[in-house]
């Protein structure tokens, strides 16, 4: 179901468990890259398990502009992507695609690989806090990369080959390494990255890099080598499941007493939520297929979390969980250390009831690059309050599906207006929602 126009608004009706079966797919921070690298190569790539989201569907859109053909493969959630015949896009056209996502950044390096130019639009994606694309082109200067700023956007183009480089993040940032690794596998010579972001996402990219041809190493202290080649072929793939999706599906579990059984849930990619959400007092079962969430009864537990980059406890697992928290007994003490307005969804729950205080200071076992900024990036959530139903408005895609469940959890009736940005992310949700025995409703159209 595409959900947009009038269909923007939802209406919950709060107070049932969620109960029974839901799939993930492959996840949202790999699947768009993992497209956007069959770019690299002079063969067409299979890949599998895709989810039907709309970053999926951006990129297919800016593929298709830049001459590849991407056609359904022969089995349910696969693409096969061919870019034997990559060509320039029109401007206007790029425009129109790219400005809802930020990944037509990531198209640089491959555009500049294939063609000698690239032509980047003005990006969007959600507002979390700052996200700067300058260190972005930072990075393709370093490899060779010419640049001209212009009105309708950035203009890149390589005279000659691009070449390896020595990079260090001041951050372990998953879109710069992204960056370094489609732009530094068709680069001359070698590329050393320090700092680097080591997400499972990130791990799997490298992999279907690698079935193309490419030479990468990742060494135990966040240094990734990658040694430049001069062609790369096509790959087989099938996407790592959506661990983020996965832990959403969790917390919505415990915030609404309910059980789910996730199919396609990984336990290796989400060992550090799994332990977290243990300590709250959720439960789960997991077997080869997934893992079942379910609230045991009782109560649950308050606790001290930071969010961190992998393999420490994920940014976009804290807004979910954190509703559940509020059905926790006492004190949780939240210090986000990844995105600095990532806290600004809780002023939604505090109208539903909820008690939580935000703070600048770093509440947290260490000092984070947040502490003297004056960013309120900590939270204290006090807990358990009953919540009640309200209008909300989605503010990004986490934030978001935080809100389903906040409204999931409460009692009334809740109206959820921006729901189409929860379709960046999450396949089919209200599907699931309904599977799930959800009472939910589109204006003057019932779904379940």
């Amino acid at each position: 179901m595409t959900v947009n126009g009038s269909d923007d608004v939802l209406l919950v009706h709060g107070g049932t468990p969620l109960e029974g079966e839901i799939r993930v797919r492959g996840a949202k921070n790999l699947v768009p890259k993992a497209m956007v690298a069959a770019l690299l190569g002079s063969e067409p790539s299979r890949l599998r398990n895709v989810p039907d989201i709309r970053d999926v569907r951006v990129v297919r859109g800016l593929l298709q502009l830049h001459g590849v053909t991407v056609r359904p493969g022969e089995e349910p959630g696969e693409l096969v992507l061919d870019p034997t015949y990559v060509e320039s896009a029109n401007v206007a056209d790029i425009d129109a695609h790219a400005g809802s996502s930020r990944i037509p950044i990531l198209f640089c390096g491959p555009l500049l690989h294939r063609l000698g130019h690239a032509f980047i639009p003005g990006l969007g994606g959600c507002d979390i806090g700052g996200r700067p694309i300058d260190f972005h082109f930072d990075v393709l200067r370093q490899f060779g990369a010419k640049i001209e700023k212009r009105e309708d956007g950035q203009y890149l183009e390589a005279p000659q080959r691009l070449r390896g480089t020595k990079i260090t993040l001041p951050y372990p940032s998953v879109g710069a390494t992204e960056q370094v690794l489609l732009t530094a596998v068709l680069a001359e010579g070698v590329t050393e990255l320090s700092n680097a972001a080591v997400e499972p996402e990130i791990e799997d990219l490298i992999c279907v890099l690698q079935k193309m041809g490419a030479i990468i190493a990742m060494d135990t202290d966040r240094t990734i080598r990658i040694t430049g080649v001069d062609k790369l072929g096509g790959y087989n793939h099938a996407a790592l499941s959506d661990r983020l999706e996965a832990a959403s599906w969790a917390s919505a579990a415990l915030a609404t007493e309910g059980n789910i059984y996730v199919r396609g849930a990984q336990q290796r990619s989400m060992m550090t939520f799994l332990n977290t959400y243990r300590k709250v007092g959720g439960a789960f079962e997991i077997d080869d297929e997934g893992i079942r969430f379910w609230h045991p009864g009782g109560q649950l537990k308050s606790i001290a979390l930071e969010t961190d980059v992998h393999p420490g406890f994920q940014t976009d697992w804290q807004q979910p969980l954190v509703v559940a928290l509020t059905q926790a007994t006492g004190l949780s003490i939240i210090h986000e250390t990844v995105y600095e307005s990532r806290l600004g969804f809780t002023s939604a729950l505090n109208q539903m009831g909820a008690h939580i205080q935000l703070y600048r200071e770093c509440l947290g076992g260490s000092n984070c690059r947040f502490g003297q900024r004056n960013f309120l990036h900590s939270a204290v959530v006090s807990g358990p309050t009953k919540l009640q139903g309200a209008d909300l408005v989605i503010p990004d895609l986490r934030g978001g599906f935080s809100y389903l469940i906040a409204a999931l959890a409460a009692q009334g009736t809740s109206r959820v207006h921006g729901i189409d940005l929860i379709n960046r992310g999450y396949e089919n949700f209200m599907e699931k929602l309904v599977e799930l025995g959800a009472k939910v409703e589109l204006p003057g159209k019932a779904l379940g």
